[in-house]
Parts: structure tokens; sequence; C-alpha cells
């Protein structure tokens, strides 16, 4: 029999992450009903029932709440470049295949939280500074693939190619799929489908 080896979360780590939680959602409603430039943190602080200082203990700025997530993504990221196969990665061909896993396991990550990718996505889509700001997150994610990449005998033009061709492959999935979180998977795979056929030629 096997044993459950997760460790157990206490009643205070609980405490914070319903706490953290209550604030994202919060937030997200505010976003919603009265637009992200307009909505304070008071404001958000007073309709999660928490304290102005409570709110920063968990967030510097509304933009940390809006990206709430991020560090979801990047332990995804990061856990699936520890998966892959430690094979060389020579070619632009085996460059892109380990690629497309890559972008895969962050759109599979997306999905997990539908709801939440909604929100996020009108909301990026709808106020300039957010945008810029998940331009550079998305940025940040092509550059640590380019260095997984290299670490694994791409060759350096390649490797900036193959995470260029994958960001454009998201960017792709992103506009398709728009808040739909799974048709953003699925979109993903299509482009990626069109791109490796494209270079099988």
């Amino acid at each position: 029999m096997s044993v459950d080896k997760s460790p157990v979360e206490s009643l205070r780590d609980r405490k914070r992450r319903q706490t953290r939680e209550r604030i994202i959602e919060t937030a997200f409603a505010l976003f919603m009903e009265r637009g992200f430039d307009v909505v304070t943190v008071d404001e958000i602080a007073q309709r999660a029932e928490i304290g102005r200082t409570t709110f920063f203990r968990y967030f510097g700025d509304k933009q940390e709440v809006v990206f709430s997530t991020e560090d979801d993504f990047l332990r995804a990221l990061i856990a699936a470049m520890r998966e892959a196969p430690a094979e060389p990665l020579p070619d632009l061909g085996r460059a892109l295949a380990t690629s497309r896993r890559l972008l895969l396991a962050l759109c599979t990550e997306a999905a997990r939280n539908a709801d939440h990718y909604a929100v996020y996505h009108r909301l990026v889509t709808r106020h300039p500074e957010l945008e810029d700001r998940h331009t550079r997150k998305t940025r940040h994610y092509a550059d640590l693939l380019e260095k997984h990449l290299i670490d694994h005998g791409t060759p350096p033009p390649t490797a900036v190619l193959a995470a260029q061709l994958t960001l454009g492959c998201y960017q792709t999935a992103w506009r398709l799929g728009g808040t739909d979180a799974t048709a953003v998977l699925r979109e993903a795979e299509g482009a990626f489908d069109l791109l490796l056929g494209a270079t099988a030629v």
C-alpha cells in the first residue's frame, strides 16, 4: 500500500491561502465591475473584509493581483523542463518538438482554472499597462525556453529561432482562443501542427 507523503497543510497556511484567494476573487470581481484603473486597494480590502496592511502582506499592488498565477506558470514550466528527456537537441525540428511540449504545459496550467483565465484575458486586453506586463512575462518565458534549448545542445541561432517561433504559436493561440483557456490549449496545438508541418517540408 502506497503512503501519501504530501505535506499536510497547517491551519495557519490554510488561512493564509484562503485570505489570498479571497483577495484575488474580490479584486477580479471589482475590476470587471468598475474597471482596473478606478478600483483602489482600499476598496479591494474593504470588500474582502481585510485591512489595507493585510492586502500588502500578500500583494505589492493591484497589478500583482492580476498576475497572481505567475508563480504557478513558472513552476509548471520549470517542472516540464525537468521532466523533458535529457537528449541532445541539435536541430530545429527537435528543438521545436521540445518547445511544443513546454508550451502545452503552460497552456494546460492555464486551463486548470478556466474562470480565472477568462477574467485575466479580459483585463489584459482592455488595459494597456496590463498588456505590457503580460507581453514582458511571455518574453521571459521565451528567454527561459531559449536557455533550456541551448543547455541541451541547440546552437544559439537555432535556439533563438525556436523560442521566437514558440512565442508566435502562443500569441496565435492567445488571439484565436480568446477567453476560453481550453480553446487556447487547442489553438496552441493547432499552431504547432501548422509550424511543424511547414518545417517538415
